[in-house]
């Protein structure tokens, strides 16, 4: 066997397995206020600023149009969202929180960064660390959607 293709010399499976614990540590919390993981994403996008095209938030999310859309007409069903088209360009379709889904971001606030604060208490990163982790990230992040336009 190759010692490079051994599992614990994966940063791959590391990074995929922190991913799916955060996610599956953010789930109870988001059930309470009945939305998913991906949901919640969109929501972020649009409490930190209202009114935005499909391709926007799905610039941000870092995924396909084609992944956001019924994501979108999902929470459009649940309220929490409208869509309609742009008045520069009808072929745009431009995403807004309802009431619903601006009262949700109090309710968030409320319920999220505590939860989720209790969920990491016994994590040995502590402020500082999280700011390095973020960092770090974002370069690998950065680095790999340039070599992934190539």
């Amino acid at each position: 066997m190759h010692e490079e293709l051994k599992l614990d010399h994966q940063i791959c499976f590391r990074l995929y397995t922190a991913a799916r614990l955060v996610t599956q540590a953010y789930t109870p919390l988001l059930t309470k206020l009945g939305i998913t993981y991906p949901q919640y994403l969109v929501l972020l996008v649009l409490w930190e600023q209202d009114a935005q095209p499909v391709n926007d938030i799905a610039h941000m999310l870092m995924l396909e149009t084609n992944t956001v859309t019924p994501l979108l007409q999902r929470m459009e069903k649940m309220g929490l969202v409208e869509r309609h088209r742009g008045e520069k360009d009808k072929r745009q379709q431009i995403v807004c929180l309802t009431d619903k889904g601006k009262a949700m971001e109090e309710q968030a606030y409320d319920t999220i960064p505590s939860g989720m604060g209790k969920r990491l208490e016994a994590c040995p990163l502590k402020g500082k660390d999280y700011k390095t982790l973020a960092n770090d990230l974002d370069a690998l992040i950065g680095t790999l959607k340039e070599r992934h336009k190539d």
